[in-house]
């Protein structure tokens, strides 16, 4: 492997800054707080940590509207403590990349203050810009990912400027030269202060339909997804090539990870080959097919409570796996801060918590690739539970409660569904103990928090049967070299088994994975010989020769080893 390859054998941390640890009595997370933690965090066994936007913000899109990319949101704290923050973290060899929001920034960046200033002004043509339409109306029926028009009129003038998400987050505008030297610059700032990289965030809508077409729509539908008419735009090659090759110029190290939500196997194959210099791996959430038979068709399905359909599941895992190997598998992830938890989403949290957590990190974290895991996670969090639909903030959840309204359905209903579904649910504060607030804060925090008496650090770290210990097993295992390089070939097994093989240079591994809430069983000729042994499993499994048995949500690892202890 290259040196400049680190990534491949990383384990990343994802924290979600203001949901982590709250300092200074504001009921928001701060890097203060990280900082505080970064020896938890190495515990853990973790060798990088992904941190979310801490830029300057007016926080409409909690910092994904950015307006200075070279200072730190007070709220989070100042530069000094982002660069003390790097630098204690490369003391504890823990890599540190950053959020690149490049597709929009806020309203408030001085770039589109300056925009605002008309035409003529240089950073006009940073932004996208149109003139209405015969009669005054809007350039086109475009819907942004909020909800609402793509367009929003500027000011003062008469031109519409075109912004994909929030009205307050307009879209650079990519096909401006001048717009890649500015992000360029940012990266190179923040790699001077020690980053080793960066997530770039929402890149597939980087690049533009060229003419701002009116889509004739059918049923009486009046508007249509721009994030569907821009993604995946064949520019986007180009920008992110540019972008990358120029940032690796400075620091030829880095690892640069993509945001592509919608992209199968086969984009994100283009996106990470190495001959096209773009990224080093990319993220897609299509990686979790559901069950969608019992939805309403008339509502959004992406809003709507499902089952993981369990044998596309293995399928679409199976299929990135196979494609991904050459560049060192794929992103392992269950969760992150835009979608729900996995224990609430896929696992059992009323009956096999523990089970269920344990499961799931095994299932995915021992495949080859490289894991993601978000804060809290670890010791089994699971989702808040809003019951005031004000709380949420998840693009289209306002659209699909007016839906569900017009449709007849009741309030509890559709505010099961959203706190099912909506990204809102996962950015609960982080539980370091059972006192009030969680020992996040002194004070309410932001978001709300779930007070448990099992589910925190400080109860975890004592037991040793515990989530975060199981955790703590696991990644151990995942840093060595079967499980890092070894090849992967998924077992044929009923749809509620998942059960795949690692192997590499003589050793094996067998990692068995029940996704059901009942017991399952399964034969493994050859298990009970001399030289194989259980190295992980969960609780409530048992084993009679070559026979096993799973408890609901059970999972044994086997490794083979080649010149057994008792020979």
């Amino acid at each position: 492997m290259k040196e400049t390859d680190w990534w491949k054998e990383s384990i990343f941390y994802q924290v979600y800054p203001r949901s982590f640890k709250d300092t200074n009595g504001d009921g928001i997370g701060d890097l203060k707080g990280l900082i505080q933690q970064l020896d938890y965090i190495q515990q853990l066994g973790v060798t990088a940590i992904w941190l979310n936007p801490i830029f300057t913000s007016p926080q409409v899109d909690n910092g994904y509207d950015v307006s200075d990319y070279y200072t730190i949101d007070p709220i989070f704290g100042t530069v000094e403590d982002a660069i003390e923050l790097i630098e204690q973290a490369h003391k504890r060899e823990l890599k540190v990349i950053f959020d690149l929001v490049v597709n929009h920034t806020s309203d408030q960046h001085v770039w589109f203050q300056e925009a605002l200033k008309g035409p003529g002004n240089p950073y006009r043509d940073f932004y996208i810009w149109e003139d209405a339409r015969k009669g005054g109306h809007l350039p086109n029926n475009w819907v942004s990912v909020f909800g609402g028009s793509v367009w929003e009129k500027e000011p003062v003038g008469d031109q519409y400027y075109f912004h994909l998400f929030k009205k307050e987050m307009p879209d650079l505008n990519w096909d401006n030269p001048e717009v890649e030297k500015a992000i360029l610059d940012v990266g190179k700032f923040w790699l001077d202060h020690g980053v080793d990289g960066f997530r770039l965030d929402a890149f597939i809508h980087m690049d533009k339909a060229d003419d701002f077409y009116h889509v004739e729509m059918e049923n009486g539908q009046e508007l249509v997804s721009a994030q569907k008419i821009n993604a995946f735009l064949p520019n986007i090659k180009n920008y992110v090539r540019n972008l990358s090759m120029d940032l690796r110029k400075v620091k030829k190290d880095i690892f640069i990870l993509g945001e592509a939500a919608s992209a199968d196997v086969d984009l994100a194959f283009q996106y990470t080959h190495p001959e096209n210099d773009m990224c080093n791996a990319v993220v897609s959430f299509l990686i979790f097919p559901e069950d969608e038979t019992m939805k309403d068709p008339r509502l959004p399905f992406n809003m709507q409570s499902s089952r993981l359909n369990k044998k596309a599941f293995k399928e679409v895992m199976s299929a990135w796996q196979d494609k991904m190997d050459p560049f060192g598998g794929p992103v392992l992830y269950w969760n992150n801060h835009d979608m729900p938890r996995v224990v609430s989403r896929f696992g059992n949290v009323e009956q096999f918590r523990d089970n269920s957590s344990k499961m799931l990190a095994t299932l995915m974290y021992l495949q080859k690739g490289i894991p993601f895991i978000f804060n809290g996670e670890e010791i089994g969090m699971r989702n808040l539970h809003y019951n005031d639909r004000n709380h949420f903030d998840t693009p289209g959840a306002v659209p699909f409660y007016e839906k569900a309204k017009q449709l007849g359905y009741s309030e509890e209903h559709i505010l099961k569904e959203l706190n099912h579904t909506g990204r809102d649910v996962s950015r609960g504060a982080m539980q370091w103990d059972n006192a009030t607030f969680a020992g996040f804060s002194t004070v309410e925090p932001w978001s709300g928090v779930n007070v448990e008496e099992k589910y925190n650090v400080a109860a975890q770290q004592k037991d040793p049967k515990s989530i975060l210990m199981y955790y703590q097993t696991l990644l151990k295992l995942k840093k060595t070299p079967l499980f890092i390089n070894g090849s992967f070939t998924l077992h044929e097994t009923k749809d509620t088994l998942y059960v795949y093989e690692r192997t590499y240079e003589g050793q094996r591994a067998i990692v068995c994975c029940n996704l059901s809430d009942t017991e399952e069983h399964i034969q493994e000729d050859g298990i009970s010989k001399s030289g194989w042994k259980v190295i992980l499993q969960n609780e409530g499994n048992s084993i009679d020769k070559d026979a096993i048995t799973f408890a609901p949500y059970g999972t044994i690892v086997f490794a083979y080893d080649a010149q057994p202890e008792n020979e």
